[in-house]
């Protein structure tokens, strides 16, 4: 097929938001709240489909970073030591305590639009170590795709559109292109701003760990390095790339991100669990898989 077979399509908008994962979906709600009170338009493309696009599409056992700041669990002072130990002092610590100082709003937000997170008898959220909550995640980025679809209407939202590059006028981004990968169509996308999340790159750097570790990763491996490149040709400058991402583990395992909750749904469908596990003194209830999780609320956590 030519080039001259594919019909042109440009869309202009006031902010362009690239991607379709949990972050372009938490900066869609975001910045639709201020675009509303501003009329302007925000506008998200996706490669793939947002409901099930991203690291976290196939969801998530649980919430891997939680402070829990309003229970006076920790401190911010004490995440950003965590992390400075973790990465053996290597960090920008004004970088990991902004992060830091949003995550626990972020997790309220998610409770408040569907996500069950897991809670004991007294109503407290269920940790499985220090930072990590509990969840009934197979639904986890459904809930926020549909966040951002109420934010900024459907209308406003390109699905199956592979971006390859930015839109530049001079030294300035202007927008994106890139192409259907369903239809014959090539799409030019004018914004006055843009926001790139369009995934990081794996296996860029050496990992901390070695041995049988070193090929464990824990962005999912087809992670390609698009939004580097995206910016990479748009003159940004790169900050951080050596920390990939903010060091939050699952008993020290680097896991493609919802691998663990298929291996949930695995067991789930070939065979019924009815053992009696019994952390610190806790009993986990019994009961297959499916009816565990469709509980929501166990009496304690997994450890």
């Amino acid at each position: 097929m030519k080039v001259a077979d594919f019909e042109t399509v440009e869309v202009r908008t006031d902010l362009l938001i690239v991607g379709g994962g949990m972050a372009a979906c938490g900066a869609a709600v975001e910045a639709a709240y201020w675009a509303k009170k501003h009329n302007l338009t925000v506008t998200l493309v996706d490669k793939a489909a947002v409901d099930r696009s991203g690291a976290v599409a196939m969801g998530l056992s649980a919430i891997n970073q939680y402070v829990g700041l309003k229970d006076g669990e920790n401190t911010l002072e004490d995440y950003v030591r965590y992390v400075k130990n973790d990465l053996m002092g290597i960090t920008r610590e004004d970088l990991v305590a902004n992060i830091a100082r949003h995550v626990d709003s972020s997790v309220h937000l998610f409770e408040k639009w569907g996500l069950p997170i897991w809670t004991d008898e007294e109503g407290k959220y269920v940790h499985e170590g220090r930072w990590q909550l509990m969840i009934n995640g197979e639904s986890y980025k459904v809930v926020v795709a549909e966040a951002a679809k109420n934010a900024i209407g459907l209308d406003n939202i390109y699905e199956r559109i592979f971006i390859v590059g930015p839109l530049m006028e001079g030294n300035r981004c202007a927008g994106a292109i890139g192409f259907s990968v369903r239809e014959n169509k090539f799409y030019v996308f004018k914004a006055k701003a843009t926001l790139v999340a369009m995934g990081g790159a794996v296996h860029v750097f050496k990992p901390r760990s070695s041995g049988e570790g070193l090929g464990r990763a824990w962005y999912p491996p087809w992670n390609s390095g698009s939004s580097a490149y995206f910016t990479i040709q748009a003159g940004a400058e790169m900050t951080c790339q050596e920390v990939r991402f903010i060091p939050v583990r699952f008993k020290d395992a680097y896991g493609p991100v919802g691998a663990w909750f298929l291996l949930f749904k695995s067991r789930r469908r070939t065979h019924s669990v009815r053992t009696t596990w019994r952390p610190a003194g806790l009993s986990w209830r019994t009961g297959s898989l499916m009816e565990r999780s469709n509980r929501f609320r166990p009496t304690s956590a997994i450890t």
